[in-house]
């Protein structure tokens, strides 16, 4: 536990001393205020239909999601892969710490930095809730789903930096996947049979979404997202483990 703890405190800290954690940051903050904007002027124009401003954010549209990718693609790129470029790996392994620890440690500390990148929209429900009433039922549900699928996402890009000395290769891979993970669901309108309909539905990441936006929260979907993390961080346990051995 302690040494999963150190592991988590030392990542952490990386993330706030490197640069690209703040460009990442401005990237990030940049990009959902412009588009936060565009759902206000939206709405506020009379020729198009009334809606619910922060239930349109919270993923009923493509801006949301390439947030959530290009997210956590760059917040794991370096996760692991740095480590095993500059040899520090070998020195970590040799600690007092299980790979196990040395794993959660860092998609934790991942998924701590997440956190922060999120916490500056609540602003955004401020300043709705300033104008016109809100249901937090929904706001909160839709918080629900933005931690889930980003757990997710986390645990796929720190899966992909335990694989290559590169970061640009670990992005790629990790970019990928998460590109696959998000259209597979989408394909649930070209399949036949209702059995297919429901599998595919079932991993439809923009339902998902759009139902925690609306208050709707499945533990079906939230099961889904914790068994395929733990499932990728399965993997970056056995990949250190084979690196270890090398």
């Amino acid at each position: 536990m302690r040494g999963g703890l150190a592991v988590f405190a030392r990542e952490l800290r990386a993330y706030f001393y490197a640069p690209l954690a703040y460009v990442l940051l401005t990237f990030f903050l940049l990009v959902q205020g412009y588009y936060f904007s565009l759902i206000v002027a939206y709405l506020a124009d009379p020729r198009y239909p009334a809606g619910k401003p922060l239930e349109l954010f919270f993923g009923q549209t493509i801006f949301t999601w390439l947030v959530l990718i290009f997210t956590g693609t760059f917040l794991t790129m370096r996760l692991i892969s740095e480590e095993l470029r500059q040899g520090t790996i070998e020195t970590l392994m040799t600690a007092p710490v299980s790979e196990t620890a040395v794993v959660l440690g860092k998609y934790f500390a991942a998924l701590a930095f997440y956190l922060f990148l999120w916490a500056p929209t609540l602003v955004y429900v401020a300043i709705i809730r300033a104008h016109t009433p809100v249901d937090w039922g929904p706001i909160g549900s839709a918080y629900v789903g933005i931690v889930g699928i980003g757990a997710l996402f986390l645990a796929v890009g720190t899966f992909a930096s335990a694989t290559s000395k590169n970061q640009i290769v670990a992005a790629m891979l990790t970019f990928f996947c998460l590109l696959v993970l998000f259209s597979i669901g989408l394909m649930e309108s070209l399949v036949n049979g209702e059995t297919a309909k429901k599998i595919f539905g079932y991993l439809n990441l923009w339902q998902h979404m759009d139902d925690f936006s609306k208050g709707i929260v499945d533990t079906r979907r939230l099961a889904y997202y914790a068994s395929v993390a733990g499932l990728f961080l399965f993997l970056t346990t056995r990949a250190l483990e084979a690196k270890k051995w090398r």
